[in-house]
């Protein structure tokens, strides 16, 4: 393929893969979903920071990566930032690593359990058992993901349900790896 249509050639193909635009009905569903977009996430980030703050201070939960709380690290970059609320990714170690991260997992009840982390509903994934499960845990660990990280996409169901949800589950977690 000479140089000179390489573009052109990836943008046909793009086209003729893809579309070249949105059908009227994901248009529509597209112009629906914003229209509450801002009251979605003022609700995904207001429950996320609940959520953050009651596993900072559970005794099965060695580490919260969330940017609203105050130990964060990033926090007072994330502050400066992050004008209307923290988000609702929150990420967090077990003290009883990999057989801890699969009793949660197994253990939710309303937390959906699902490797892709945005819905309304509360999405839960165990990496080391579940995205990245094909990586050695020494590849996993020069990462960043330890056997016991476990990453939560909060929704905006009633915080209360999510976070009665992640005690129950947790507490197999504390009697059976601590």
């Amino acid at each position: 393929m000479k140089e000179g249509i390489r573009a052109e050639y990836n943008l046909d193909m793009y086209r003729k893969n893809h579309g070249g635009t949105a059908s009227p009905f994901d248009a529509w569903l597209t112009l629906l979903g914003l229209k509450t977009f801002p009251l979605r996430m003022k609700k995904h980030a207001e429950n996320a920071a609940a959520v953050a703050g009651y596993l900072d201070n559970h005794n099965s939960v060695e580490k919260v990566y969330y940017p609203g709380l105050a130990s964060n690290q990033d926090h007072e970059l994330a502050k400066k930032y992050m004008k209307n609320g923290y988000g609702g990714m929150v990420s967090f170690e077990l003290k009883g690593g990999y057989e801890a991260g699969k009793s949660l997992i197994n253990h939710v009840k309303l937390c959906t359990l699902a490797v892709s982390l945005g819905n309304v509903d509360t999405l839960i994934q165990h990496p080391a058992s579940m995205t990245h499960a094909v990586m050695s845990p020494e590849a996993r660990e020069r990462t960043g993901i330890t056997d016991g990280l476990v990453r939560i996409s909060v929704g905006t169901e009633a915080v209360d349900d999510i976070i009665m949800d992640l005690e129950q589950a947790l507490s197999y977690a504390t009697i059976q790896y601590q």
